[in-house]
């Protein structure tokens, strides 16, 4: 089963975004996680209905942040995405009169929705500048040791 990365794929953008000033095309960013443009505008559309992101048209545009990164959660982020599905697991109902599958749905239920309880808390504890702070120490580390500063 393929994993949805979205979300680490727009945080991964945004963060690019934070680093440098200016705006920044769909071609541009669709580069720097490997896919598509139309993708990227599909994404950054909903980003901008919530005021995360501003577009601009035209020569010279592009997409640029229009948020503070210190009120902006990886939660708030998820929720931009659609709260796209957390666990690739879940229950089997096939046969929904079955007292075996009732017991373990129920136990299994449980489960999942205390982990997508704690992810999604986990999610709300960080911001966007939480990770743009990390980026800059490992930026930092990396300048110190000679290294080049992209990962491309």
């Amino acid at each position: 089963m393929k994993r949805d990365s979205r979300l680490s794929g727009v945080l991964h953008v945004l963060l690019h975004m934070a680093q440098q000033p200016g705006p920044f095309t769909s071609e541009t960013l669709a580069k720097a996680v490997d896919t598509n443009p139309v993708v990227i505008r599909r994404i950054m559309a909903g980003l901008r209905d919530l005021g995360y992101v501003r577009s601009e048209k035209g020569h010279g545009g592009g997409w640029t942040l229009a948020c503070d990164l210190s009120k902006v959660t990886l939660r708030d982020v998820y929720v931009a995405l659609g709260s796209p599905a957390l666990l690739a697991m879940g229950n089997r109902t096939e046969a929904p009169g079955c007292l075996v599958e009732k017991a373990v749905n129920a136990a299994l239920g449980k489960a999942f929705d205390d982990a997508e309880a704690l992810l999604l808390a986990r999610l709300g504890e960080v911001t966007l500048a939480m990770l743009s702070e990390d980026l800059g120490r490992r930026l930092g580390s990396r300048k110190q040791q000679g290294i080049s500063a992209h990962h491309r």
